[in-house]
């Protein structure tokens, strides 16, 4: 049985099983108001003493998520009220070409940088995105020549209350990684002679209005674009967080609202909804116990989206012990994605009539790319309803932004390598830590890598970290298919494989990890620094943060049980070359 649902430029084809557990999620959400209801976004009603109370829309997820649904709906309103952010922008990039800016350099948090790196990519403009701390990919930034000719962007959507990790420091400030980079920048453009006037051209922030960051953009004179207070993370993808640096980058962000306003016409209606459709087939999916979502590009266009629906989708459905996990490959041939049984498909670009490869997958997801941001966003939003939680919050995110920053307020963090233990194996230039129980002796690489994924439960998967430079390190990415080969060949079934740079997928995937189904095994992959990058005015540099991250997210993966095992490379080269050799054994 295949069903398709075409609407505002979007089309969603469901397939097999998918319609059959679909449909009666389907219908259910219809009978109880859903699509009036979330389209009727965030505005709050007023009670019988004249105070605010939940509107019909953020009551969907429950009253203990009424209060905070409330103060995140605003993502609704952005195709609409966006539409002033492309003319302002416009004036901006022609003053910062004016200038001779001419690079654009966005240094974000994991939550506010996919989805203008999605639209950069997609638009075919340059945007160099700084959302990791390794010292190897920032020094590349700064050692670039076109340094006088950047323009450096400091967005941030992350949760407020994460600043209070700093005010250890004496102040108030945005996150760890904002903060580190703006410190950075300043010192670098100093010392090529940039100060004053010239100084304060450089920097743009975008942030919240009353934030420690748009606070810090007031001191120091710096030019402000308010964020939007009532979208964050990747809910912001049309807000002014991911829009300012794609447009200064030379983005047709006006475009991208046209795309999404078709889509945002069709939200109300209980049929022929396609963002409906899809959160229904993916709440249903994980009801029915299949909860990985295989996700593939098969010419959509679109570069990056399958790595911004995993930031969404698992950060909005991965709690409370639930969730939807998607598993973004490398295309339709890629190991794991024709598996049967558990994992559900999806195919991003392909047609519901064409043939080839990938064409059985359960689901197939068409449309321009500020349609995609919105029906994935919806979808996100419903699912999270079916499955009962709030797909607003990220409560297990914050341990690990606290752990991360106790450390490096600790006598001992500002070197956190002293606080590691010895490894339980040496081979080469690869350290592998980890507890005994796991790794059951492995007396080599490849018998401890083969133990993490026998670790593995039935249903479960294996999620793959890496706290390195992702432009000057990219042969580690391959490890996800490698992983989910060697494990098809050792286990009846396939095991699913995730991969991430670290700390950008924190936020998304990082969410799930802690408060999704407990059937996760973990493998940190962190690397040698040879060239670090000081932080100005911190205790730490930026290797020093990047192993804190590392190390504050691998304590709160150990203290909820979850078997977790850390690779050190202590070389970049050497030491992927080992691991790859070492799976193909």
């Amino acid at each position: 049985m295949t069903s398709v649902v075409t609407a505002g430029g979007i089309s969603v084809t469901m397939r097999g099983a998918v319609v059959d557990e679909a449909e009666p999620v389907l219908a259910r959400l219809v009978s109880d108001g859903v699509p009036v209801r979330l389209a009727s976004g965030a505005s709050a009603a007023a009670g019988a003493a004249g105070r605010p109370v939940p509107s019909r829309a953020a009551r969907l997820w429950g009253p203990d998520a009424a209060a905070a649904a409330e103060r995140s709906l605003g993502w609704l309103e952005l195709p609409e009220r966006s539409r002033a952010l492309p003319g302002r922008l416009a004036e901006l990039a022609g003053e910062a070409r004016g200038a001779g800016l001419d690079r654009v350099v966005l240094a974000g948090t994991g939550c506010a940088a996919p989805a203008p790196e999605v639209i950069a990519r997609t638009a075919g403009v340059e945007l160099t995105v700084l959302d990791g701390t390794d010292p190897h990919q920032a020094r590349a930034v700064l050692d670039d020549d076109r340094l006088a000719r950047t323009l450096v962007v400091l967005a941030d959507t992350a949760d407020p209350r994460s600043a209070e990790s700093l005010r250890s420091y004496g102040e108030p400030e945005a996150d760890l990684v904002v903060d580190a980079y703006r410190r950075v920048f300043e010192r670098a453009f100093e010392r090529a002679g940039i100060t004053g006037a010239e100084l304060r051209r450089r920097f743009l922030v975008c942030a919240v209005p009353g934030s420690p960051l748009a606070e810090r953009a007031g001191s120091s004179g710096y030019r402000l674009v308010p964020a939007d207070a009532d979208a964050a993370g990747a809910f912001a993808a049309l807000g002014a967080a991911s829009l300012v640096p794609a447009a200064l980058a030379g983005a047709d962000v006006a475009r991208l609202l046209d795309e999404a306003a078709a889509l945002a016409a069709t939200l109300r209606q209980p049929y022929d909804n396609p963002a409906l459709a899809l959160g229904a087939a993916l709440g249903s999916s994980a009801q029915a116990g299949r909860d990985k979502l295989f996700v593939a590009d098969q010419g959509s266009g679109l570069a990056g989206l399958g790595g911004w629906v995993e930031q969404l989708v698992a950060g909005a459905t991965g709690k409370d012990g639930k969730g939807v996990l998607p598993v973004v490959v490398e295309g339709v041939e890629a190991p794991g994605f024709e598996a049967s049984g558990v994992p559900r498909r999806v195919l991003l670009g392909r047609r519901p009539d064409d043939a080839g490869p990938g064409r059985e997958a359960g689901l197939s997801v068409t449309g321009p790319l500020g349609g995609q941001f919105l029906l994935w966003q919806y979808a996100a939003a419903v699912a999270g309803r079916v499955l009962g939680v709030d797909p607003f919050g990220r409560p297990d995110v914050r341990e690990s932004e606290d752990n991360a920053a106790a450390l490096l307020r600790s006598e001992e963090g500002a070197s956190p390598t002293v606080i590691a233990r010895a490894p339980a194996l040496v081979s080469g230039a690869v350290e592998v830590h980890g507890p005994e129980e796991l790794l059951g002796g492995a007396r080599t690489l490849t018998e401890a890598l083969e133990a993490v994924l026998a670790a593995v439960p039935e249903r479960g998967y294996l999620a793959v970290m890496a706290y390195l430079d992702r432009w000057g390190d990219p042969d580690a990415g391959g490890l996800r298919s490698l992983l989910a080969e060697r494990g098809a060949t050792k286990r009846r079934t396939p095991v699913p494989v995730t991969f991430g740079w670290a700390p950008r997928c924190l936020p998304g995937p990082g969410q799930y990890h802690k408060g999704g189904p407990p059937n996760g095994v973990f493998l940190q992959v962190t690397g040698n620094v040879v060239h670090d990058v000081p932080v100005p005015g911190r205790p730490y540099t930026l290797g020093q943060l990047q192993l804190a991250q590392a190390f504050g997210d691998m304590r709160v993966l150990r203290a909820r049980g979850r078997p977790a095992v850390r690779l050190h490379l202590r070389d970049r080269v050497d030491g992927p070359a080992q691991l790859f050799k070492a799976l193909t054994a």
